[in-house]
């Protein structure tokens, strides 16, 4: 995989994981069905609403797999027993991923008329500051380190 140039930098250690992510998000964009909004309903928390119309809740499955948000949907086996004339509703097996960032947490998923919800929040975090303590090089332990020598101490 080549390397972007934004994550090039001496200066980004350990961010290969968000190149990852952002990789998956790109391969993610490309699926169409089905349809989906999102929208922030307060002010660290969002919703996810897919139009899965015909869908039942047993037809639908909400995971979170390595930081993505999956949802499948494989349709029940009642339609073998219909004959269309027409059939102009989508109802075909789907699977819609959502790349979420380190520390998002799902509140809960339902199903109303036709539209499945996904309540998402950011929790907020207070920024921890740490202080590292330096310890002494090799050397300096050296120099700080008695040594006794046992045959002076027999006398």
């Amino acid at each position: 995989m080549s390397r972007s140039i934004a994550f090039n930098s001496p200066f980004l250690l350990g961010f290969d994981h968000l190149e990852q992510m952002l990789d998956r998000a790109a391969k993610a964009s490309n699926e169409g069905y089905p349809p989906y909004n999102i929208e922030q309903t307060g002010e660290n928390c969002l919703r996810i609403t897919l139009a899965v119309a015909g869908f039942s809740m047993d037809d639908l499955s909400v995971t979170v797999e390595d930081n993505q948000l999956v949802v499948r949907g494989r349709p029940s086996e009642d339609d073998k027993e219909r004959i269309y004339i027409h059939r102009g509703i989508g109802k075909r097996q789907f699977h819609r991923s959502f790349v979420l960032a380190e520390g998002i947490e799902i509140n809960g998923a339902h199903l109303d008329s036709g539209l499945l919800h996904v309540d998402l929040e950011r929790p907020v975090h207070e920024p921890e500051v740490r202080t590292i303590k330096i310890q002494n090089t090799a050397k300096d332990t050296a120099q700080a380190t008695k040594t006794i020598d046992l045959d002076a101490e027999k006398v």
